[in-house]
């Protein structure tokens, strides 16, 4: 960009590339509406007021123009989509910025996961942010793919639109001293650190705090928010598919603490992306609460621009980059154009780009299961009891029970009709031949089983179900898939989306599938899941940095004391 150029449009004395006339310009800054023209040269904003021509001119009638929606966390891979069909299926809808530290795909390949990732954005009218994965593993209670230590984070943070450090899953290694964390900290210091932090309070929270930790996106309780905000850090106010936070902590969001809020998917399936939206999802929901809109935009513009230093974005002021946004009405916030840095690139919630072809993958063959037999998910049994892991709908946390269990010849057997099924995670990274064993409650199945090789976050195959039988050919079918969603039931697979590249994405277009993931949906609820998102709760079963009971390939964990329990 020219800037001697960009003065002289300011000033008036030359032609803009673009002029938006009559739009109802959204001040982030201030909160207000003006009625006014804006123009545009080399992709920047470089003015407001009195411009009335241009190269090219739009008229845009009294729409609204705010700044384009950044969605300030998210894991892109929990879409299961390739790069260039998740920006297809976010842009029409406002997003012009996503900050993501892909530790799913790096998890299961390391920098080459990343790599592949960031590679395959280049040229697409979207602002990719990495925060470098600060947690590859996320412990040592289950196998990962691939380690990231200190020296290959410090080697990515200086990669370029790398502005940070990943959310820090291991608060007990901050906690204890953990020397290779607390380097990764060291390491970062003068960038954004994220924060991740179920449930901690009190001294252990200032603990964390005080190591340079900045954000939380964990927090499910108001008290547990507002104890976080109160000390010092960005409350990201989390709505995913599975974990949906927004009812509970919105109330938290007032004229006092609004510039420390920001709004975040975290996790969003393909499916809510193409039906619902991504983070515009979260600011219409927002303003049917009854959060002022312009409030609503400014917590997914401004303010995680803001908070991340992203420079001259997230307004629509002299100078910022021209990421814009028009719609019809405040209170619908239904968006109908999107310009990328004074391009126009979707329209009507149609991309005007052009399509994107998926990049070729070496990443398409990571199943590297070691032989096991249907005997090997026979669950012993230790007594008449046993921890159950109990789904909560609509959250990622868990509770811990021990309920009585049926035993015949010295093994449990799931009760369907009690809803105590199990759950079975096989190492598929390293051929380990690890297999861990348990029981959950809360999926509903009462036949078949249901399975998936995306299981955060070491992304081990995981797979609930009534039957072994059913459990291991879902298993096998995987294996053969090299990753996927698969449900079984009688002996039968009765669908599966397949997911080659690292297990955690496809190669095929959007509506293939969503179609795909909609209709294993509707299979799973035809067997007696209730859940709406049933794979995305799935996937988070073998997550054992997320209180209280998990299941990982090494046996049964309890969050809360950080160990192996069975």
């Amino acid at each position: 960009m020219s800037l001697e150029g960009l003065i002289t449009v300011a000033k008036g004395e030359a032609q803009p590339d673009l002029t938006l006339k009559n739009a109802r310009v959204v001040n982030t800054f201030t909160a207000e509406i003006e009625q006014t023209n804006v123009a545009i040269y080399e992709g920047r904003i470089a003015g407001i007021g009195d411009y009335d021509d241009g190269r090219e001119v739009i008229d845009l009638r009294g729409k609204y123009l705010a700044p384009g929606l950044i969605d300030g966390h998210i894991h892109i891979e929990s879409s299961m989509l390739a790069i260039g069909e998740y920006a297809r299926a976010v842009i029409p809808r406002g997003v012009s910025g996503v900050v993501t530290d892909l530790h799913e795909i790096a998890n299961v390949s390391g920098l080459s996961g990343m790599k592949y990732m960031l590679e395959g954005a280049n040229g697409l009218p979207l602002d990719l942010y990495l925060m470098v994965p600060s947690c590859v593993p996320a412990t040592s209670l289950e196998t990962s793919g691939a380690e990231l230590s200190s020296r290959e984070i410090e080697a990515a943070l200086g990669w370029e639109n790398s502005i940070g450090l990943g959310e820090v899953m291991n608060f007990p290694g901050v906690l204890s001293g953990d020397e290779e964390v607390l380097r990764k900290i060291t390491i970062s210091k003068g960038r954004v650190i994220d924060g991740h932090a179920p449930s901690l309070g009190g001294k252990e929270l200032n603990a964390y705090i005080a190591s340079g930790i900045l954000s939380d996106h964990e927090s499910t309780t108001f008290d547990e928010g507002r104890e976080k905000l109160s000390r010092g850090m960005y409350l990201m106010i989390r709505e995913g598919s599975s974990e949906k936070n927004l009812d509970e902590l919105l109330p938290l969001v007032t004229d006092n603490t609004y510039k420390r809020c920001l709004f975040v998917v975290d996790d969003r399936s393909s499916s809510d992306l193409l039906r619902d939206g991504d983070v515009d999802a979260v600011v219409r929901k927002a303003i049917r609460m009854g959060l002022n809109p312009i409030r609503a935009i400014q917590m997914a513009t401004i303010n995680p621009a803001e908070y991340f230093h992203l420079g001259r974005v997230g307004a629509v002021a002299p100078g910022y980059i021209a990421n814009l946004i028009a719609f019809d009405d405040l209170s619908s916030f239904d968006v109908n154009m999107v310009f990328y840095r004074g391009r126009l690139v979707a329209r009507d919630g149609e991309p005007t780009f052009s399509p994107f072809t998926v990049p070729k993958s070496k990443l398409t063959h990571t199943m590297n299961i070691k032989p096991f037999g249907i005997e090997s998910l026979r669950l012993a049994a230790k007594g008449r009891t046993f921890p159950v892991i109990e789904v909560i709908p609509g959250q990622i946390i868990t509770r811990s029970r021990v309920e009585e269990v049926e035993v015949r010849d010295g093994f449990i057997l799931p009760q369907v009709e009690g809803d105590i099924l199990k759950l079975v995670v096989v190492e598929r990274h390293r051929a380990t031949g690890n297999i861990g064993l348990g029981l959950v409650q809360g999926f509903g199945l009462k036949k078949g089983a249901m399975a998936s090789s995306i299981a955060h976050d070491s992304h081990n195959i995981v797979c609930v179900g009534t039957n072994d039988e059913d459990i291991y050919l879902c298993i096998k079918e995987i294996e053969r898939l090299q990753g996927g969603l698969v449900i079984a039931s009688g002996g039968m697979i009765l669908g599966s989306l397949a997911l080659p590249i690292a297990g955690l994405l496809s190669e095929e277009p959007l509506e293939t599938v969503v179609d795909r993931l909609e209709r294993l949906e509707r299979i799973a609820s035809g067997l007696g899941c209730p859940l709406p998102s049933p794979f995305s709760t799935l996937s988070f079963v073998a997550l054992p940095v997320i209180p209280e009971l998990r299941l990982t390939d090494k046996g049964i964990v309890d969050v809360v004391k950080s160990r192996i329990i069975g």
